[in-house]
Parts: C-alpha cells; structure tokens; sequence
C-alpha cells in the first residue's frame, strides 16, 4: 500500500441518502459521445465531445494513435484507482505513464503549469474541488462533456465541463481493533481517557485534504459550521491537551506497526484498509461519526494542453463509464453517477452494499467562500493548537 495522499480539501455537490447516494439531474442519458461526425469535425485537442471526432469509435481510434496516457497522484489503494488503472489498459490498449502518485491536488497545478507544451505534462487531473475551481477560473482545464455528462447533477459539475466530480466519500474513524478496548464511534469519543497517544489524522491540515476534511467535520461536531471551522481546531487542542493525539501521519504502514491505532481518514480509504489489513491480522473497523457529518467529492479535469488529448478525453469517458463508476464503488467510494446507475440497473449492487453506513448524510456544501476563509483558519491556528 501507498503512503498518504496529500489532497486539496472541498467540494460542490449534492450528496443524499444513507449510503452517500447521489441526486443525479438531467436526462436519462445525453448523445453527446454519439452521432455522427461533424462536417470539419475537430481536433482532438479542441473537442468538446466524442461527437466532436465522430464519435466514440473515431476517439478510441484517435487515443490509440496517440498511444499513450500521463496520469498523476494516483495511488492504487486510492478510491481503487489500481484496478481502474489496470481496467482501461486492459479494454484500449493505451499505455499509462503514472507519475507523484502520493502527491498533491498542487502538485498537479504546478505540473500543468510548468510543464505546458512538454509531453512530460499531465493529461489528466483528479482535484479536490477548491484546487479544480481556480484551475478552471484560471484556464487550465479544458471543456470537455463525456456520454453521461447530462446524468451528473448540476451541483457536481462545471456546465461547460471544465471540471466534474466523480467520486466522494465521508471522514469516517478507523481502528484497530485488537489494540483498542473498545473502538471510538464519534468526535466526542475520541476524548475519553483510554485513547492517550491513539488518534491520528492522515496528514497536516494545512496540506492534506483527509486531515482538512477531519477537522471540518469535528467542527461540526463541536459547535461550529461551514462559516466556522475554529471549533475543530480548538478540538484537536483539546485533544492534544488530553493527550490522546498523535503527531504521527498516519499510513498504511504506521498503522501495520501499530503507531496510529486510531485514524481519522476518508470512509473509502478507512474500509479499504479493512480488506487490506484483514489478511495481515490486522481487524480495522470503521465508523462514520455521527456528531460530525462531513463528505467530500473529488473532480476530474482534463489539461487544456493535455500533450494526448484524445487519451484523455477517452479516459474521461471510461471513468465516468459503468464500469469506471462501478470501479470506484469497487474500491469503497461513492460514485458521480450512483443514482443513474441504480435507476438503470447497472449498478454493482454487492460493491454499494459494502459502503459504510451513514446514519446522518452531510446534503450542504460549503461554498468557495467558506472554504477559502475555512482555509486560512487552519492554516493561521493549526500550529498553535496543537503546539506543545
């Protein structure tokens, strides 16, 4: 397993039910990947759409004269990206160049930027939602709408498709079981006297996605709100006070050597451990607090001067596939497309019932505003908080 993924913390979408199930609006399906072509049709680097080229066939052909695809910061234990990885080769042929899979939603930035015009570029971007709305607000992503673009709510997506989320999930609690008496289920268990030097985060909120994502939930836990996120840093004070948080990040590994008994991570990256770990004795159980509801969604992007344009905007229409979807339901994360899928009988029915249970769905979003300010709160207190 891979270390963690240090990701840009926000969202803009509509998340409902239970099971993290997803409103999706529009109409049951769009033509924009079929039809035929376009008199003059485009370049692949100018398409908007499959139908753009042609169509889907036209696109495949095209990405498989390019021949090649740059990815970055995709780790395989992440959302199931290895298989879905793997999935796309497997069906196109097309070789995967993966780069920093253990980076971040800025190092993506930075490599779009300064790398434009090398085919050392990344084609492809996956960015927490703060990082995608400025890249799109500054040009660096490309317009482009996949087959089911019109089945993705209007909440999750750019409407010119500049940037579109496609897979989410909630802060949730992980724990070693066999090393902890009785395992914390909330913000408020993770107080109690028994878990001194226990309770991790993955990452330094000032960086990490996972850790941002943990202290706005135990600010919505304590108090606070998508306006005020001071309540989750004075709790990870109190925490510290108390002795019971852990500077360590945790990882995969930290927690195989039983330095991060409890961490505080994404639900898919949580659940996924379970599996993992299961083989290695390890019983990694995993809760979605109730006192502190908090989701997020990741985007997908493709660089406006994606040296394989065509591979990436067939990548596009693979992850947002039924397959690609089912992929990362595969992998314990909750994806774009789930209502679609359930209404027309192609989703992996086995895979979403393995989610994690969410007694109280997070359905409000903070806006860019607030995560802006939420941002600068964090990174002006984090240190002082957990100082000492």
């Amino acid at each position: 397993m891979t270390v963690h993924r240090a990701r840009a913390a926000a969202l803009a979408a509509v998340l409902t039910a239970a099971a993290l199930s997803l409103s999706a609006c529009g109409s049951a399906g769009s033509t924009a990947a079929s039809g035929d072509a376009k008199a003059g049709a485009k370049s692949a680097k100018d398409a908007t759409s499959a139908a753009d080229l042609g169509g889907m066939d036209a696109l495949v052909a095209a990405a498989r004269k390019e021949g090649k695809l740059h990815v970055i910061t995709l780790p395989h234990d992440w959302a199931n990206y290895g298989r879905i990885l793997e999935g796309f080769k497997a069906k196109y042929g097309i070789e995967v160049e993966e780069e920093n899979p253990d980076g971040s939603s800025q190092d993506e930035i930075n490599a779009i930027t300064s790398r434009k015009g090398q085919d050392r570029a990344p084609d492809v971007v996956d960015l927490g939602s703060a990082f995608a709305l400025q890249a799109a607000k500054d040009g660096l992503l490309a317009p482009y709408k996949v087959a089911s673009f019109d089945q993705v709510a209007d909440t999750m997506k750019d409407p010119a498709g500049l940037r579109v989320n496609d897979y989410g999930g909630y802060i949730s609690i992980g724990c070693d079981a066999k090393k902890i008496g009785t395992c914390p289920k909330t913000f408020a268990d993770l107080l109690k006297p028994e878990y001194k030097g226990k309770v991790a985060l993955n990452g330094n909120p000032t960086k990490s996605g996972s850790a941002f994502g943990g202290v706005y939930a135990a600010a919505l836990a304590n108090g606070g709100s998508l306006d005020d996120i001071k309540p989750g840093i004075d709790f990870f004070g109190k925490l510290k006070q108390s002795g019971n948080f852990n500077p360590v990040e945790s990882t995969p590994a930290t927690i195989e050597k039983g330095e991060t008994p409890i961490s505080i991570d994404w639900s898919y990256l949580n659940a996924g451990y379970t599996d993992e770990f299961r083989t290695k004795g390890i019983d990694w159980q995993v809760a979605v607090p109730t006192d502190g509801s908090y989701a997020q969604y990741y985007n997908q992007g493709i660089n406006t001067w994606a040296p394989h344009p065509a591979a990436a905007r067939l990548w596009q229409e693979y992850l947002f596939s039924a397959e690609g979807q089912n992929l990362f339901l595969g992998g314990y994360a909750t994806p774009a497309l789930f209502d679609a899928l359930k209404k027309d009988g192609t989703l992996d029915t086995a895979a979403a019932a393995k989610l994690p249970v969410v007694e109280k769905p997070f359905t409000t979003f903070p806006s860019q505003d607030q995560i802006t300010a939420a941002k600068k709160a964090v990174t002006e207190g984090w240190a002082k908080a957990i100082a000492g």
